[in-house]
């Protein structure tokens, strides 16, 4: 299903959402300036390869942290194609407002960060040894999805649904969409684990998974920490 908007209207404009949407796309459109070899270049810097967490010295943390941390920052901004860009802002346009609306600014920053982060890391938990750099928002985009999931259960989603070789626009519980899009996510992760051939690892599953349950625990937390300070 693919979502086209939803029937929770933000009381503020989502500043920083659209800002994250631009983001990506500036940095999509300078890898279009590229050559081959140096967009390829360019996604090993600033890409999240899951071996280099074993490969760093960490009896030197601080020395091991600054060549960790940033690429878990950066690679939530790089993307591999049209498709792979398109798809994920679609998603972050339709239900990150709301987020943003509920979290206020500055911790909606804090949170799509950290889900990036922890969603790249559960994929290196799935995947230790990958010298495959993993790029794209997917995983901070999962959880946003969380975090809706747990904030609007009962919103409507205008989602383009395929009916075999056909698609049609029906309104869908927010609760059955995103459930089916966790239980696609389950579905092909385990796949990948279990397959013999590794082609399943060519899409960060497990990162879709962590970074939504992230965002199902952080929207918690973040929330109650909103509260007590008011």
């Amino acid at each position: 299903m693919i979502p086209l908007r939803d029937s929770t209207r933000s009381r503020t404009f989502p500043a920083v959402n659209v800002t994250i949407i631009l983001l990506n796309v500036a940095v999509w459109l300078y890898m279009l300036t590229l050559s081959p070899g140096e967009a390829m270049r360019f996604v090993f810097r600033y890409g999240f390869v899951p071996a280099g967490l074993a490969a760093a010295d960490w009896s030197a943390p601080v020395t091991a942290a600054t060549s960790v941390v940033p690429p878990l920052m950066t690679a939530i901004f790089v993307h591999g194609g049209w498709m792979h860009l398109v798809g994920n802002m679609l998603y972050l346009w339709v239900f990150g407002d709301n987020i943003e609306d509920r979290l206020g600014r500055f911790r909606y920053v804090a949170f799509y960060l950290l889900c990036g982060v922890l969603a790249s890391l559960a994929h290196a938990m799935a995947n230790p040894l990958s010298d495959r750099p993993a790029i794209g928002a997917s995983g901070a985009v999962a959880g946003v999805l969380g975090a809706y999931l747990l904030s609007f259960p009962r919103a409507r989603i205008l989602a383009l649904v395929p009916l075999g070789f056909f698609l049609t626009i029906a309104e869908v519980p927010a609760g059955l969409f995103l459930a089916l899009w966790l239980l696609l996510q389950l579905v092909s992760g385990i796949g990948a684990l279990v397959a013999v051939e590794q082609v399943g690892q060519l899409v960060a599953w497990w990162a879709h998974i962590g970074g939504f349950a992230a965002g199902m625990i952080l929207i918690v937390s973040l929330k109650g920490a909103r509260r007590r300070r008011f």
